[in-house]
């Protein structure tokens, strides 16, 4: 699995047969640092689904303000690397069907924005894909050592409180876990995921299935990163 941290022009790339392309997917995140990285650490430490199949992750919003990575914003940015990535796929032959059709997704939290709604029905009228955590991706993060079935109220300390209380996530920083500042935590870790995405994925599933209405305002908690994951980049674990 490869990466383009946000070149439009990476260089005359080498005429392959359509079936032996990678799938390019087009990521854009809400947080500037935790999902970059989980997304990289996937990408070193991933399973494939299927040998052979490899996945081009083309990081689109690494250096966008913070304004311009709210849910509706983000959509917004995402919706013409749909058409761009559609139209070269066809010029290179592909076809929907294929297993290598390009995906632009986008990773965002509820936190306490007001336009999560709007920003689903616009990705879904344009066909850009959507990995939500309610009420941050802490959660996710969170169900790699322990479920949590609690509502949070959509604050994202709480998770993050107890995401810092965990004993792996401790272990990552030594005794010293508590002096450890807000962007320091931001950072993933690889032993803060390794070996567990199948226990995330379980919780994940089970959290999810008590969500049947069309609100996600009210999905509290609520985490489909597991979409991404296996959807988007092609891995069923790590």
């Amino acid at each position: 699995m490869a990466r383009d941290r946000g070149r439009d022009n990476p260089g005359r790339a080498k005429k392959v047969r359509p079936q032996e392309r990678p799938r390019e997917v087009y990521v854009l995140t809400e947080g500037e640092v935790t999902e970059p990285g989980f997304v990289d650490f996937v990408r070193d430490h991933g399973t494939p689904a299927q040998q052979g199949h490899s996945v081009l992750i083309h990081f689109k919003n690494l250096n966008a303000p913070t304004k311009r990575r709210k849910p509706l914003p983000l959509v917004e940015e995402a919706i013409p690397y749909v058409a761009t990535a559609e139209r070269a796929a066809r010029k290179a032959g592909l076809v929907e069907e294929d297993w290598n059709w390009p995906q632009v997704w986008c990773l965002f939290d509820r936190d306490q924005h007001e336009d999560i709604p709007t920003a689903f029905a616009r990705a879904r009228k344009a066909g850009v894909k959507i990995a939500y955590s309610h009420p941050c991706f802490e959660l996710w993060r969170l169900l790699h050592y322990q479920n949590y079935t609690g509502s949070f109220g959509g604050v994202c300390d709480d998770a993050a409180g107890r995401l810092k209380g965990q004993p792996g996530f401790a272990q990552t920083y030594g005794p010293s876990i508590k002096s450890v500042s807000p962007e320091t935590a931001k950072r993933v870790m690889p032993d803060q995921l390794r070996d567990r995405y199948k226990k995330a994925r379980g919780f994940a599933r089970q959290l999810n299935a008590r969500h049947k209405g069309p609100d996600q305002n009210k999905w509290d908690p609520y985490t489909d990163v597991v979409s991404f994951v296996e959807d988007g980049l092609g891995i069923i674990d790590y």
